[in-house]
């Protein structure tokens, strides 16, 4: 065989298992992201321009987030939240808005305790999301019901579901923090 057809063989293999290597990575980062965030990997893909735009977006988030000075409480610290939550779900009883209100100040002053910043919504829907994406959803409908009660336009209903919501997040700040440890590649 000839060295020109010796190339002609070589060259299209070597690039087709350079393609191979490049579709495989990129569908390996994919299930990582997947199986990170969760829910939330969709709910990213679906409102950014496309889907490479989306990944890079919740890459910026897991390199924000791994900055933070994310940290477990002391049992202490765990023992008086767990108390002020108590109390919380007593008060809904006979002041549901209040309750609720109570509930968000609560979730916001664990997630400051955990190292989360708090200042913006939106930023601690992303920095929330690397670690805690598949209970997001629930943040988010209890904040929108908040939203309802200061106008109070919230049904008793909608005030409970918003209980029930900020207890999923609540539960997972207060217990491991939802962290997972991941390997980087």
């Amino acid at each position: 065989m000839s060295t020109g057809t010796l190339l002609a063989i070589i060259i299209p293999v070597v690039v087709v298992i350079a393609l191979i290597a490049v579709v495989a990575s990129q569908l390996m980062r994919r299930r990582k992201l997947r199986e990170r965030f969760g829910p939330e990997y969709e709910r990213t893909v679906e409102s950014a321009d496309n889907r490479s735009a989306a990944e890079r977006d919740l890459k910026a988030r897991e390199k924000r987030h791994d900055s933070l000075d994310i940290r477990p409480l002391d049992s202490g610290t765990k023992d008086r939240y767990t108390r002020d939550w108590a109390g919380v779900q007593e008060d809904f009883v006979d002041h549901p808005e209040g309750a609720v209100h109570d509930a968000d100040r609560l979730v916001t002053s664990l997630m400051n305790d955990r190292g989360y910043p708090t200042q913006d919504f939106e930023q601690q829907l992303k920095d929330l999301s690397v670690e805690h994406g598949r209970t997001l959803e629930h943040y988010r409908a209890a904040h929108d019901v908040d939203a309802l009660s200061v106008r109070h336009q919230a049904t008793t209903e909608q005030l409970r579901g918003a209980m029930v919501h900020y207890r999923a997040l609540f539960d997972e700040l207060l217990s491991d923090g939802g962290r997972r440890r991941h390997a980087r590649a």
